[in-house]
């Protein structure tokens, strides 16, 4: 099937959840809304024709100062086909969004990833905790507010329990 295949097979099963679509170099990317979004990509998963069966990414972008100011973005990819497919889903600052990790479970890690950089929550993680920063670790390293030099970037901590001294 090909990628207008792959819009058609989509829009003719979710015709009021697609907000915009569009084709770069061969890769389709679609930018969902929140209502039904986990139905949305099970049937992506499950659905014989289309069997989106692995999660290659997930990430985040903040576009501050627009509105929505997040898009956290979903790069799956069809080890069958070949197929490559972008999901992407506006976000409210504050806003939680439905995980996907009982869907794809390699989810687990990535949005964590996700909530640790940038402060976007996953509802039914279980275990969203930061991965990359330390747990009690002021502010999210790629919002674009964060200031460029860190919080404490100038003041001495201790390495063993990085703490500033």
């Amino acid at each position: 099937m090909d990628n207008a295949g792959v819009v058609a097979r989509i829009k003719s099963s979710f015709p009021k959840q697609i907000i915009a679509e569009s084709e770069f170099r061969g890769e389709q990317r679609i930018t969902i809304n929140k209502d039904a979004m986990l139905t949305f990509m099970r049937f992506l998963h499950d659905d014989e024709e289309l069997n989106y069966d692995f999660l290659c990414d997930i990430v985040g972008v903040d576009y501050r100062p627009r509105k929505p100011r997040f898009e956290v973005v979903y790069v799956l990819f069809s080890m069958r086909d070949f197929h490559r497919l972008v999901v992407k889903l506006p976000v409210e600052e504050g806003e939680e969004i439905p995980s996907v990790i009982d869907i794809w479970k390699t989810a687990d890690w990535q949005e964590r990833e996700v909530f640790d950089m940038l402060g976007i929550r996953f509802e039914g993680h279980p275990d969203l905790r930061r991965i990359l920063t330390w747990d009690d670790f002021d502010g999210h390293p790629l919002r674009k507010d964060f200031p460029l030099l860190g919080k404490d970037f100038d003041k001495k901590f201790d390495p063993d329990t990085i703490k500033v001294v």
